[in-house]
């Protein structure tokens, strides 16, 4: 296999699993409080088609890959109505945590598959070392993504914890904040890093707690494992 093709096949498949979970888990939490606005809309399936953004889910997770820069992506939104529901603001922080929950459970699942592997199937071929990849990428996007959706400010899942955390009218005035969501995100991910490449949010905020995390669930690996990885 070509080795960009092959490079873009252990970025775009676990990408789009980590993303397509992540955005589930918004929905089926929204359903578990009351909010059936998800599942009336079919919001809820597995299916990628249901929620890939062909930009933000495949073609900018796979050239952030390919110029070996920290790997993000989104999809298509879950909708969600929490405003009828009795108590709206903790419903809302659920929505938006159960997303990075979910990050965090699949990066588990991606550490397990790896010590297994490394224990039935040390220096096996061609097919178990590109599963060894997608693996090892999908434990790394996931606890990125975690992570990255943590951050306090609108667009991000942190934002909605951010929000129903603070007095009601401290919150009311951070609202304001929602939909200036985009321009903020451009500035973040876009403006800063290529005014002040020393300020860049993502590398300085997001990455050091993304390492430190990352050798932890390495280590889960080691001990399923019964030794050293790589």
């Amino acid at each position: 296999m070509n080795d960009t093709l092959y490079s873009l096949a252990t970025v775009a498949i676990p990408m789009i699993v980590a993303i397509v979970f992540h955005e589930v888990a918004h929905g089926r939490m929204a359903r578990l409080l009351g909010d059936h606005t998800a599942q009336d809309m079919g919001r809820l399936s597995f299916n990628p088609l249901r929620h890939v953004d062909p930009v933000g889910t495949v073609i900018l997770p796979g050239m952030l890959a390919l110029a070996h820069a920290p790997v993000f992506g989104w999809a298509r939104p879950v909708p969600v109505d929490v405003r009828g529901l009795p108590h709206p603001r903790r419903a809302m922080m659920l929505v938006g945590a159960a997303g990075p929950a979910m990050n965090f459970a699949l990066a588990v699942v991606a550490a397990l598959g790896l010590g297994i592997m490394a224990r039935l199937a040390p220096g096996a071929g061609a097919v178990a070392q590109f599963v060894a990849a997608n693996l090892v990428n999908f434990l790394a996007i996931n606890l990125f993504l975690a992570c990255f959706n943590l951050l306090p400010l609108p667009p991000f899942d942190g934002s909605h914890i951010v929000e129903g955390l603070l007095p009601r009218p401290a919150a009311q005035a951070y609202a304001r904040l929602r939909p200036l969501g985009f321009p903020i995100m451009l500035v973040l991910l876009v403006v800063l890093p290529w005014m002040m490449p020393s300020l860049d949010p993502v590398r300085a905020v997001v990455v050091p707690p993304v390492t430190w995390l990352a050798d932890h669930y390495i280590a889960l690996a080691e001990m399923v494992a019964g030794r050293p990885l790589g």
